[in-house]
């Protein structure tokens, strides 16, 4: 039998499996009441202000309106929005007080992926993410399910934007079809998942009844504004899941995506992958049902949902279990340094360990268990990495304070005595950095 954690160690595991890693200082203040300090987040999330970037937002929406010559030639000021926006966020990440709050950003954004790899959405990516993800983080599943669905970065990424009904107006006039890609990955990736038992007709079901979701056109221009068009929007009755939906235009698929959200394949599919995120690859059975559980009850409240998870002892019996991504790492390094970087130093830091923000391979997003970021070629980046921030910070870092104030609670005698041993600060420092107990959590 485990035993209970000591409150330090409670600590540790609040900050790290349930944030981005501890500040110096921090775990004293989470000590004295670990989940409690995890669920003040859930009741009063405050969005940082460095995520904070209308002007540019409105400026990326204006660059997306104009001709494509001009688009063209001004593909680099879309990328200088992309930068300088990817940089505010990490460094929010590195700064924020409500690291359990930003996990959860990053835990939907990954789940609801949009990705770079289609260039046309690079000047979009931030701005979904401020406008359909966070949001919605003490709200519902099915009103992020929603805002996602409707986001431009969302239409262009999936095509839903250039999708067709064959017997709509636009359709019989110009011979235009429907693309398949955003009613599948919302049955797929986003809701029931690939076994929830919808099938190849239900994807086309989906996808006509999505049709009209679209960009907006002014002045003969597309801009990155969503717009509902009647001419696309396939008429007449569609079955999805076994159900009739024919309530005509734009209700349609607001009707249908509120099945999806609703579903009991839906609550199970997204139990089991919180599950894997906070808790363990192999997801125990045992949270994945109180998760699923509540999702149904609650009706996909997202914060009664993370707070159920809080509540299960099986989230911290384990410490140490997941194997932190390039960027969870990249956070929690900068973090336990309490260094802020900048711009350069932010996306610098993420190039050296072969990791861009919003540029996920497929909509599937980033993988979630540790054999895909723990392959030898990343373990070596991420120590090449380590030991060129620890040779620039020897000069005013003792690393085995820093190891005493970083992951004291957890500090193996092994890492104590490889830090304590290093020949210099910097090497000691750069042991600390690659030690088990910063690349877990």
């Amino acid at each position: 039998m485990e035993l209970e954690p000591m409150p330090l160690e409670s600590a540790f595991h609040a900050a790290t499996r349930f944030g981005l890693g501890p500040k110096p200082g921090e775990l004293a203040r989470i000590g004295k009441d670990p989940r409690g300090w995890l669920k003040e987040q859930l009741r009063s999330p405050v969005v940082p202000d460095l995520v904070r970037s209308a002007e540019d937002e409105r400026a990326t929406t204006r660059l997306f309106g104009r001709s494509a010559k001009e688009a063209g030639i001004r593909r680099e000021e879309l990328v200088r929005v992309y930068r300088d926006q990817s940089a505010r966020r990490f460094r929010a990440h590195v700064r924020t007080d409500q690291p359990f709050y930003e996990r959860q950003v990053l835990f939907w954004s990954n789940h609801f992926t949009v990705s770079i790899q289609r260039p046309v959405i690079a000047g979009l990516v931030n701005a979904y993410e401020l406008e359909a993800i966070r949001p919605h983080i003490g709200g519902t599943f099915q009103d992020m399910l929603l805002a996602v669905a409707r986001h431009p970065a969302m239409l262009l990424y999936l095509d839903n934007a250039q999708s067709v009904g064959p017997d709509s107006r636009l359709g019989v006039r110009r011979g235009k079809n429907i693309n398949e890609n955003l009613g599948r990955e919302l049955m797929e990736l986003h809701t029931l998942g690939v076994d929830g038992g919808y099938t190849q007709e239900d994807v086309i079901a989906l996808a006509r009844i999505l049709t009209g979701w679209s960009l907006a056109r002014r002045e003969h221009a597309i801009v990155a504004e969503f717009e509902f068009h009647e001419f696309m929007h396939e008429p007449g009755p569609k079955t999805l899941l076994g159900r009739t939906f024919d309530q005509g235009g734009m209700a349609e698929g607001i009707a249908a995506l509120t099945m999806l959200a609703r579903h009991p394949s839906t609550a199970r599919f997204i139990a089991t992958k919180l599950t894997r995120h906070y808790v363990a690859d192999d997801p125990p059975p045992g949270v994945v049902e109180r998760l699923a559980s509540v999702f149904v009850e609650t009706d996909g409240h997202l914060p009664s949902v993370m707070s159920a998870l809080v509540d299960c002892e099986e989230a911290w019996l384990h410490p140490l279990e997941k194997f932190k991504n390039s960027y969870e790492y990249c956070v929690a390094t900068f973090r336990a340094l309490a260094y802020e970087p900048d711009e350069r130093q932010s996306l610098g830091s993420l190039r050296a360990l072969d990791y861009r923000v919003f540029d996920a391979p497929s909509p599937a997003g980033y993988p979630d268990v540790a054999s895909a970021w723990a392959a030898p070629d990343a373990v070596r980046k991420r120590i090449d990495w380590a030991y060129t921030l620890a040779r620039r910070f020897e000069r005013y870092v003792d690393p085995r304070s820093q190891a005493a104030e970083a992951i004291g609670p957890v500090l193996s005698p092994r890492t104590r005595q490889a830090v304590a041993e290093a020949p210099s600060a910097a090497e000691g420092l750069a042991l600390l950095l690659v030690s088990p107990e910063l690349q877990r959590r």
